[in-house]
């Protein structure tokens, strides 16, 4: 399992040139008119970019590209909360029936001992609609779903 670490340095984002948008100018856009303002970090590593901000009432969401080609991939996240010490299997079982039922394109899962909403997509294709679904998705469900984690 790949840890990601929630650690940014904040900088300026990239000029974007609108005839020909880049994967990481039109991530920039959806998110420069999504985040609450002044929000916004990103980290480029040579294992891509990484994007964390805040949107509505969800403190943090991250988005990953793994790298700038078709093949590679966006992944949106927030976490929902701690994992319980309780009742672990309910949860699970809870957790998997609601990603089959009113998850749409996000699912719960598990990232260094937390429950995360995320969705995941290759960029082939890739539009500013589908990138801001995918935030809208993520970070409004980890925000509705901190209640079930109290079982």
């Amino acid at each position: 399992m790949t840890a990601y670490s929630a650690t940014l340095d904040a900088t300026a984002p990239a000029e974007a040139d609108p005839s020909n948008p880049t994967y990481v100018e039109m991530i920039e856009t959806v998110i420069s008119s999504l985040e609450e303002e002044g929000t916004a970090m990103v980290s480029h590593t040579q294992e891509g970019y990484l994007w964390k901000f805040g949107y509505g009432s969800a403190p943090e969401v991250f988005v990953q590209l793994t790298g700038l080609t078709d093949d590679d991939t966006l992944t949106v996240w927030s976490v929902v909360g701690e994992l319980p010490a309780g009742d672990q299997a309910a949860l699970a079982l809870k957790l998997l029936g609601l990603n089959w039922t009113t998850t749409l394109e996000g699912r719960f899962a598990l990232l260094n001992g937390q429950v995360v909403m995320v969705t995941s997509r290759t960029l082939a294709g890739l539009n500013p609609a589908e990138v801001s679904r995918s935030i809208t998705i993520v970070a409004t469900l980890a925000d509705d779903a901190d209640s079930l984690l109290r079982l």
